[in-house]
């Protein structure tokens, strides 16, 4: 297994900082892209951050995750969340961890953003932290990780 985690970001996430920081703070999303790949070295895990408005492309991540066998997937797929049945079939196709994760508490905002179709894959969901979110998500799939290694037992002498 890869020790990468891909981090996808959908629309509009681009504009993290200046777009609507009442809601999603300050903090850029280059910022969390740093805070990640450092967060990930502790585990000594690498990063394969992306984001992207378009929804294609974010399946086309997903797709590349599956095939190089990354060690696990942290994903905002922002606006898609509500609406994507194609990001959502892509997602069943990744079969190690799989964390959604949303800046603002979702549950807390209007109806429309109460029901994601990817958390009905998610292994989890974490949601209203800011972006420290990402970096729960890292350690969740990083715990995950350790418990599924198998322990290697020294030669006695």
């Amino acid at each position: 297994m890869s020790r990468t985690l891909f981090i996808l970001n959908g629309p509009n996430l681009n504009r993290l900082g200046i777009r609507e920081p009442a809601i999603y703070g300050k903090e850029t999303l280059a910022v969390i892209r740093a805070r990640c790949e450092a967060r990930a070295a502790t585990h000594g895990l690498s990063v394969d951050f992306r984001q992207s408005n378009f929804e294609g492309a974010l399946i086309e991540s997903i797709h590349e995750a599956c095939d190089t066998g990354a060690a696990g997937l942290v994903i905002n797929p922002a606006g898609y969340s509500f609406t994507s049945v194609a990001l959502l079939d892509a997602l069943k196709m990744f079969e190690g961890p799989k964390i959604e994760v949303h800046i603002s508490n979702i549950h807390a905002r209007d109806p429309i953003y109460h029901h994601s179709l990817v958390s009905r894959v998610a292994t989890a969901v974490i949601a209203g932290l800011g972006g420290d979110g990402y970096l729960h998500a890292i350690d969740a799939i990083a715990a995950r990780i350790q418990k599924e290694e198998p322990v290697s037992v020294g030669a006695s002498s």
